[in-house]
Formats: structure tokens, C-alpha cells, sequence
């Protein structure tokens, strides 16, 4: 068993948790001809959602890189191995609430928004047609008291939406679809009030597929 020294340095050594989808990575290939392959890269609630609304991602060409608890400097370390390097012709770049948290250390708005720029501009970059979402609503973290998710999440989500029109890119307003008159999401869409249920996925999904067709309408 690890001590906590142990565990902390092994943790440092990769702190972006590259080994996740090492394998994973190098056992899927290339696309095949004609295969319009999408990459979801994101957090828990990303990778929650092939827990929960399996049938979204089962027969088709949907690849799943989300990391629990990860922040936007994390998957931005990740998003050549990740994404990039599976050439995929959309991403779906879906982050920055645990920024908010404060998971890996405190990160301005603009901090979030930089890292989320940088990963749709090494999209853009490699031929890869990026959809930058939304951060989902949060009234409160659980985990985290007192981060004011309820007032951050609306601000963040402006500066990605005002970025993404900025650019020419789309953005996926899943906050939009879902919050309450908190800033929230009722507990039907998400028990924990981060989390999304299966029924907060099927309201994301048809949101997602629709970005997705847009996208790879504006591809050559």
C-alpha cells in the first residue's frame, strides 16, 4: 500500500493522468474511410455519461475522454494524446467547473478561459472542428462550499460563448437547457446538483448530436 508521500509524488508524476487512455489510445487506430469520429473531452460529467446513457456512445463512432475531477490545464496537457492523436474530425470540449472548484489550485476566469482557447485553437490547428459546451449548472459543489458556482458558472459561460462567436466556432449551450431559477439543476437532472442523471443526459444528447451535425457540416 502507498503512504501518503508515495501516492502524492506518484500522483505528481503524471498529474494530467496520461496513463487513463494510454492503451485505450493505441488499440483503437486510425479512422476508416469515411468514419466522422468524435472525440468528448471533459470531466466526470463527461465520463459519467457512458456510465449512465451507455446507448449514446454504443455504435457510433463517439470516443468518451473524460477524467473525473479533472481542470481545463489537465485536459489541455492531455489534448494531443487525447484528442489530436486520434484524429477525430469534431471535439466536444466540455470543462472548467472544477476549475471553479478549485481542484488542482485557485484559476481565474480568464486562466479557465485561456486553456479552453488554447485547446480549440490545437483543434482548429490539426483539422479538427472544435464545439465548445457550455459549463453545466451548479448552485453549489458539495465537496467545495462557499466557490459560488451560482454566480461564476453564467460569467464563464459568457466569455466562452462570446469567444466561440468571436471565432466563428459553435458553441453548445447545455446551461441554457437546464438550469433553474438558482442557476442550478433540479434534482431530477442531477441528484448531487453537479452530476447530471439519465435524464439530464437525454437532455444533452440531442443537444450534442445536433452540434455535431453542424460541425461536420463545415468541414470540407
Amino acid at each position: 500500500m502507498l503512504s501518503l508521500f508515495q501516492t502524492k509524488i506518484t500522483n505528481a508524476q503524471d498529474w494530467a493522468n496520461l496513463k487513463a487512455f494510454e492503451q485505450a489510445n493505441k488499440s483503437l487506430g486510425t479512422p476508416e474511410t469515411g468514419e466522422n469520429r468524435v472525440v468528448f473531452m471533459g470531466n466526470s460529467i463527461t465520463i459519467g455519461w457512458s456510465a449512465k446513457v451507455p446507448e449514446f456512445f454504443n455504435d457510433k463512432p463517439y470516443i468518451n475522454r473524460g477524467i473525473s475531477g479533472q481542470t481545463t490545464p489537465q485536459m489541455l496537457l492531455r489534448f494531443r494524446q487525447d484528442v489530436i492523436d486520434l484524429h477525430p474530425k469534431v471535439v466536444l470540449i466540455l470543462a472548467g467547473t472544477n476549475d471553479i472548484a478549485g481542484n488542482t489550485g485557485p484559476m481565474s476566469l480568464e486562466q479557465i478561459m485561456d486553456n479552453i482557447s488554447s485547446m480549440a485553437e490545437l483543434a482548429r490547428a490539426n483539422g479538427i472542428e472544435p464545439i465548445l459546451c457550455s459549463v453545466l449548472p451548479a448552485e453549489r459543489y458539495h465537496w467545495k462550499p462557499g466557490k459560488k458556482p451560482d454566480e461564476k458558472i453564467p460569467l464563464l459561460n459568457t466569455m466562452i460563448r462570446q469567444y466561440a462567436h468571436k471565432k466563428g466556432l459553435i458553441y453548445l449551450d447545455y446551461f441554457g437547457a437546464m438550469a433553474n431559477d438558482k442557476m442550478g439543476l433540479d434534482k431530477n437532472l442531477a441528484e448531487d446538483g453537479v452530476h447530471p442523471t439519465r435524464k439530464g443526459y437525454q437532455i444533452m444528447g440531442p443537444l450534442a448530436e445536433a452540434a455535431i451535425l453542424q460541425a461536420l457540416e463545415r468541414r470540407p
